[in-house]
């Protein structure tokens, strides 16, 4: 499988691009990968890339977009940080994704058993760690956690249900940080140029949901 050049990267809309992702994932699953000369993909993409999605995705070390969807160099922009959420630095990256280099998805990608999100939930252990770089990190999480736990449920990362909504929820918080906190992307949106989505990943079975 030859690496996208300028000419297929144009041919791709932004529903034939989620479409490639989905059959990818399907193939990662079935462990049925395309057949790639890596190498010669980097000989391909050596005077220029034309990903056709930009992933964001947690630092988790079982959600490398480039597996989990089977694809090869110069195929995506993968943008990663712990629990898959939006900072101006990171739609700065999507932005020059999809509006500079001609991406046409954009993917917001959690993932069940995060690390991050259980961090957000155990905030007050994880203070008593002195890590404070960490404690900002996981600080992100708190307003959504405010917004979805029940009365007298249980703040803790022993509650997978709340864990797992906690999850479907900072996806679509970060889809809307984006389109709220960039012109650039919400325009390209409205226009039928690109897609913004939201998606999960079960570490268990490898397999990608499309919210």
């Amino acid at each position: 499988m030859k690496a996208h050049t300028s000419e297929t990267q144009a041919t791709i809309t932004p529903e034939k691009a989620l479409e490639i992702l989905k059959e990818g994932n399907q193939r990662f699953v079935k462990n049925l990968k395309a057949n790639r000369d890596l190498l010669a993909q980097v000989n391909d993409t050596r005077a220029g890339q034309w990903p056709f999605a930009v992933v964001l995705s947690c630092i988790d070390s079982r959600t490398s977009a480039e597996l989990i969807f089977d694809q090869g160099l110069g195929d995506i922009f993968s943008v990663r940080i712990a629990g898959n959420f939006v900072n101006q630095d990171i739609l700065g990256s999507m932005e020059f994704g999809c509006n500079v280099a001609g991406s046409k998805l954009v993917v917001v990608l959690g993932h069940t058993k995060c690390g991050a999100l259980k961090g957000g939930l155990d905030a007050a252990a994880i203070e008593g760690l002195g890590m404070d770089n960490l404690n900002h990190l996981v600080g992100h999480f708190d307003p959504i956690i405010k917004n979805i736990i029940k009365d007298d449920e249980e703040r803790s990362s022993k509650n997978s249900d709340l864990l797992e909504r906690l999850n479907h929820e900072n996806v679509l918080n970060s889809i809307e940080h984006i389109r709220k906190e960039s012109s650039t992307l919400s325009k390209m949106e409205q226009e039928g140029k690109i897609k913004i989505i939201g998606a999960n990943y079960d570490v268990e079975t490898g397999v990608v949901n499309f919210l």
